[in-house]
Order: structure tokens, then C-alpha cells, then sequence
């Protein structure tokens, strides 16, 4: 039977918070080696463009072209796959697409205007973004649900041109990641991968239009060129591992809290899944089924290897004490797998995504449900939100001022700048006023 050891901890214990400090910390290892080949990558492509990236795309990915042209799909290469794959995975790809399309449109954000006392408007014009870069995973790892969170949140917020980069090793295509790409209304498709295609999306080429912004994950080569490119383009963000946080009050079925569990340590390594319950009886049962579900699983040796580096049980006084645990952590993906979820939900101020009751898997929330799958990570999540409309949208601030309205603040803001010592702004608020 496989061995999944996995750490318990008690808050009661005098060491506790230095348990969970270091049972939180992630260390993403030496970057050095990364940091070099990826700013000689982004060099090398901004400076020869797609001659950079087809000899990266041959070294890297084995695939041999002549010219950039060879490794852009449009709208009909992606028909065809949607229309190859089997009838059953389109109408899930198609279901999923529409429930996701359906939550963001509540996301939307209208422009506004009002009139202030003195007669002037004030509002904000909200824009789509112009261009948007979509990096997904390719080859043997293809997450085509990946490609309908990023490209169907984006078209719902307007952006009128969006661009797929997923590298195909070898030449290997997967339709699914296609089909996805063309139920979403992904504009293009480029089979490139790696730090050269977020190069090429950030800096453009002679055939790869310069992006707006990137959005997606990728390795940490991806991860690295995401971060250096920053300023040139936006990002979406530096994710670290998947994470999943329980809160249990005993009620769950240990079986299921145990699948709950393996959904995030089965994606790597570094992956981290953590329980909390007051029921340190109900921790043993789900110890125990995790001790028999996890030899069933095909990524046993990674989930496990997950298990015994980052997960954990932990017991708490109560669910009040879970709660504040929750806040410290500030989840991924948080889990009230309690009878009353709506307790608690108000408590809660730090996690990515909340799920809500016993039969709300996060498994839902990665594909169908409709929420981003696309959110904060290591503890981002105190200060970050999901993946959303408005991440593809810019805000412009309107200012129309009247006659009497200039004058009035124009005596304002000339003292303001003369107490700046900024001459030339007070003047130009000066000229303004009506003597």
C-alpha cells in the first residue's frame, strides 16, 4: 500500500505558529540559472523577432518551420479540431464556456457621469483593452479549461482581439486546447511556447502583434519572462503552487474531504492541501481514507509527495479559531465543507475562491461553475482578486469643466501649486478664473 504520511498540527501546540510558518513558506529555489536564460531569450527575440522565436521553438520544442506563418492557426484550423473532438467533450467545453460567460457578464463595468454643485462633469470611461495574450500550457499538459477561463472572460469584457500562444513539442496539436481556443473566440493561435512567446506577445514581431496584456500559466521559465516583461505589457500575476484549505465541522464525508484534498496535491510536487477541523476524531477518519483512496489515484506518487512536503490536519479549539487560521493562510481555494456555510462566509476576509457546503467540490470552481479559476496564490490573496472582466478593461477619468466651474477650482488649485511651487500650474489654473 502507499505510504502518504501527512503532518498533524494542533494549535494548542506551544511551536504551533512556527509549525505553520514553515509548513506555509514556499521556496521557489535558486532563479539564477532561469533569470539568465530568459533575459537572453527576451533580448535575443525583441531584437530579431520571429527569427528569434522559430530557432527558440526548434531548440526548445522540436518543431522545425521555415517561416512564423506555418505556426499561426486562424479561425478555421480551430473549427476544424472543434469539430473533430468527441461529441460529449464539445458539449462540456460549450457548457463550460457559457456558464463562465454568463458570471463575468455580471462583471461588467459601465461608464459613468455626474454634475457637481458647480456644474461640472466627473465621471469614468471604461475601455476594453485593445490586445490580449493568452499563454496555455501544450503538449501532454493541455488545459483547455485554462483557455476558456482567460479568452471567454475577455471577450465578454470587449477586447476585440485576442491571441493564443501554446507550445505544440514535437509538432503534437491538442484539439481540445483548439476546440476550447475556438468556442471561446480566440482571433489567432500561435503554436509557440515558452519565454519566447511571452517575448513575442510583450515586445510583438514581424508577424505577432504586440499585446496589451498576458494572462495564463506556464513553467517557471514562463513565469520568469511574465515577471521581466511587466511594465512593457500587463500581467495577470506570478502564480506560485496550487492550494487548497479545508474547513470542516465534521459533518463532511471523509471520503470526499480526502478527494477534495488529492484535487489540488495531484497537480505537483509543490502543490499544497491543508484541513482544519475542532473534530479530531473526524481528522482520523480522513486521514484514514486518504490512506485508502490515494493508491487509486494515477498521480499517486505526486499527490502523495504533496502530501508529506506541504499538507497537513489541524486540529482547532473551534470554527471561530478556523476561521482565523483561514485568514492568516489566505487560501487559493477555501472550502466550508460545514452544515451552515453562511456562519462563517462573513468571517472570511483573505481567499481566492469560496466554496460553500458539502456538495461544493473545487473541482466545480476548475472547470464549469463559472467563477475564474485563474486566482491568487502563496498568500496573494490578502491583496489580489481572481482573473475578471475587469482585467481586461481601463478606466479614464473625465473632467468637463464649465466656465464658473474652472473659475472656482482654478482658486483652488492655484494655491494649491503655489504652496508646490509649481508656477506654471497655478498660472494655467489661474488663467481660468473670472476676475
Amino acid at each position: 500500500m502507499l505510504n502518504a504520511p501527512i503532518k498533524r498540527l494542533s494549535t494548542t501546540a506551544a511551536d504551533f505558529d512556527d509549525q505553520l510558518t514553515t509548513l506555509l513558506s514556499w521556496d521557489e529555489g535558486s532563479h539564477e540559472h532561469v533569470e539568465s536564460v530568459v533575459k537572453a531569450v527576451l533580448v535575443d527575440v525583441r531584437k530579431r523577432g520571429d527569427a528569434a522565436v522559430l530557432d527558440y521553438t526548434a531548440q526548445f520544442d522540436h518543431l522545425n518551420v521555415d517561416a512564423m506563418q506555418q505556426l499561426v492557426f486562424g479561425p478555421e484550423r480551430l473549427q476544424k479540431a472543434l469539430d473533430s473532438i468527441d461529441p460529449k467533450e464539445r458539449a462540456a467545453l460549450e457548457s463550460a464556456a457559457a456558464r463562465i460567460a454568463e458570471y463575468h457578464a455580471h462583471q461588467q463595468q459601465e461608464s459613468w457621469r455626474y454634475t457637481d454643485a458647480l456644474g461640472n462633469q466627473l465621471g469614468q470611461k471604461v475601455t476594453p483593452m485593445d490586445r490580449v495574450g493568452v499563454y496555455a500550457p501544450g503538449g501532454k499538459a493541455a488545459y483547455p479549461s485554462s483557455v476558456l477561463m482567460a479568452a471567454v472572460t475577455a471577450k465578454v469584457a470587449g477586447v476585440p482581439d485576442v491571441a493564443l500562444v501554446t507550445p505544440t513539442p514535437n509538432g503534437l496539436v491538442n484539439d481540445m486546447v483548439l476546440a476550447a481556443a475556438a468556442i471561446a473566440g480566440v482571433d489567432s493561435m500561435i503554436t509557440i511556447g515558452g519565454a519566447q512567446a511571452v517575448a513575442a506577445l510583450a515586445y510583438g514581431t514581424e508577424t505577432i502583434p504586440k499585446v496589451d496584456k498576458i494572462v495564463g500559466p506556464g513553467n517557471v521559465y514562463v513565469a520568469e519572462a511574465k515577471r521581466a516583461v511587466y511594465g512593457t505589457v500587463d500581467i495577470d500575476m506570478i502564480a506560485g503552487p496550487s492550494e487548497i484549505l479545508i474547513i470542516s465541522d465534521g459533518t463532511a464525508n471523509p471520503d470526499w474531504l480526502a478527494m477534495d484534498l488529492f484535487s489540488q496535491a495531484e497537480h505537483d510536487e509543490n502543490a499544497q492541501a491543508i484541513l482544519i477541523s475542532p473534530d479530531a476524531e473526524h481528522l482520523n477518519a480522513v486521514h484514514n481514507s486518504i490512506q485508502k483512496l490515494l493508491p487509486t489515484l494515477d498521480r499517486n506518487q505526486i499527490a502523495a509527495t504533496s502530501l508529506r512536503d506541504r499538507g497537513a490536519l489541524i486540529t482547532v479549539k473551534d470554527l471561530d479559531e478556523a476561521i482565523t487560521l483561514c485568514n492568516r493562510i489566505a487560501p487559493e481555494h477555501l472550502e466550508l465543507a460545514v452544515a451552515d456555510p453562511e456562519a462563517l462566509v462573513s468571517g472570511i476576509r483573505h481567499a481566492g475562491a469560496i466554496f460553500m457546503g458539502l456538495n461544493t467540490s473545487e473541482a466545480l470552481g476548475d472547470y464549469c461553475a463559472g467563477p475564474n479559476h485563474v486566482l491568487p496564490t502563496s498568500g496573494t490573496a490578502r491583496f489580489s482578486s481572481p482573473l475578471g472582466v475587469y482585467d481586461f478593461q481601463k478606466r479614464s477619468s473625465i473632467i468637463y469643466c464649465t466656465r464658473d466651474g474652472a473659475s472656482e477650482l482654478g482658486k483652488t488649485a492655484s494655491a494649491l501649486a503655489r504652496g508646490e511651487s509649481l508656477e506654471a500650474h497655478a498660472r494655467s489654473a489661474e488663467y481660468r478664473i473670472i476676475k
